[in-house]
């Protein structure tokens, strides 16, 4: 049988609702979670790993070079064809997406998680988990990097955004669509993520701030960030990459101090582009040091920044890691 390894972080997977508030906690580890998802043992030589029973919002980027460590170190040593983690759905993008930049490995790893608790009806956990094995055991989706699967879709880790509150449909590839689908245990793949790449190195630098530009925004958060010791900012700003007079004179303030910044769009799909030269505009931010990206979300940058960090803070190898 195929050989499995599955880690649990927690997350919605691993709750139950707790009688005391009526809201959903922490509950289940991963063996008691296995216990109650018979199916999986069938399909394979399963391998369970207890990283934690972390909520979302409660994962870190150090837990993220963590885990990242843990699951590079676990598969260099025993021969899987994949690799699941369990995580919450809150933070579940920011972790793949570590993970699809730090993980050097050719199998499959494939993040998955759960809008409904185990105490639901219609719980989805025990799906996800079992589509997100029939991945790993699909010969054609090595070498595709970090994959994301709830709802039966496939999405690649570096291009898929949590887009609603609480449907089960929530994860999706806004610009470029699902790389597949699992049906009835047939993986059918449709395209290959638009882009993969690594950047492996020890440790992070987390000190990384993440900044929504606005109408009528002035400098001080800007400054703020500046002076209160970040390492590097990543700024939404608005359409293609613009923002007004006052919040451009913020931006410059955190260059001139030798800072990294990374331009992103508020908008949820399309990328940066330095098309206007007007005050604010793309190509005066662009002319004093600010680094574009291409498609990749405010979060999505802050991890990538925080990763690159951690291996240089030279501005023309950082320009390189996010404009090549």
């Amino acid at each position: 049988m195929n050989k499995i390894l599955i880690v649990f972080t927690g997350g919605t997977f691993s709750m139950m609702i707790d009688k005391i508030t009526g809201g959903a906690i922490p509950r289940y580890s991963g063996r008691e979670l296995l216990d109650k998802i018979p199916e999986a043992k069938n399909l394979a030589d399963i391998e369970c790993y207890d990283f934690g029973k972390y909520p979302g919002p409660h994962m870190t980027p150090e837990l993220m070079l963590e885990l990242s460590q843990k699951i590079s170190g676990l598969i260099s040593k025993a021969d899987y064809q994949g690799v699941v983690v369990t995580h919450g759905t809150d933070t579940l993008e920011e972790t793949a997406y570590f993970l699809d930049l730090t993980v050097d490995t050719e199998i499959p790893i494939v993040v998955t998680g759960s809008m409904k608790n185990s105490s639901e009806q219609d719980w989805d956990g025990p799906k996800n988990l079992l589509d997100s094995i029939y991945i790993c055991m699909n010969k054609n989706c090595r070498e595709l990097g970090v994959l994301v699967c709830l709802n039966g879709e496939i999405n690649a880790a570096s291009e898929v955004t949590k887009t609603f509150t609480n449907q089960v449909d929530t994860f999706q590839s806004i610009d470029f669509g699902a790389l597949g689908f699992v049906h009835n245990g047939r993986i059918i793949l449709n395209r290959l993520p638009k882009k993969q790449e690594k950047i492996i190195t020890e440790k992070i630098n987390s000190n990384v701030d993440l900044i929504t530009v606005y109408a009528g925004m002035d400098d001080k958060f800007f400054k703020y960030s500046a002076d209160s010791g970040a390492d590097g900012v990543v700024v939404e700003a608005l359409g293609v990459g613009n923002v007004p007079p006052a919040a451009f004179r913020g931006i410059k303030y955190i260059v001139e101090k030798d800072i990294p910044v990374v331009l992103v769009s508020r908008c949820p799909a399309g990328e940066t582009d330095d098309i206007y030269s007007y005050e604010g505009a793309g190509k005066w931010l662009h002319q004093i040091g600010v680094i574009f990206t291409d498609y990749l979300n405010g979060q999505k940058a802050r991890i990538k920044l925080m990763i690159a960090l951690g291996k240089t803070t030279d501005k023309s190898e950082l320009k390189k890691l996010f404009e090549n």
